[in-house]
């Protein structure tokens, strides 16, 4: 699968994965809010069998097929969890 990552200008070490570029409509207004602007940062293709530095690409690429996005977290920040819905 075709991913688009965007690192937060708000908060540090935290990234948004797309399944389509600049496709930021389809995000909640919560998490737009919370993430401010976004710098694009990578394109990339994700398999199962791909390893990432800090995520399991199974969860990305399960969290990209039913909703279209990923959101990866700074290690200890699951608070922000809940901007997610």
């Amino acid at each position: 699968m075709l991913c688009f990552v965007y690192a937060s200008l708000r908060k540090a070490d935290t990234y948004l994965w797309l399944t389509e570029r600049d496709d930021f409509e389809q995000l909640p207004e919560t998490l737009q809010q919370l993430l401010g602007g976004l710098r694009f940062v990578l394109e990339l293709e994700l398999d199962e069998q791909r390893r990432l530095p800090r995520e399991d690409s199974r969860t990305v690429l399960a969290n990209l097929q039913a909703q279209g996005w990923h959101l990866q977290l700074p290690p200890g920040e699951s608070h922000l969890a809940d901007a997610r819905r």
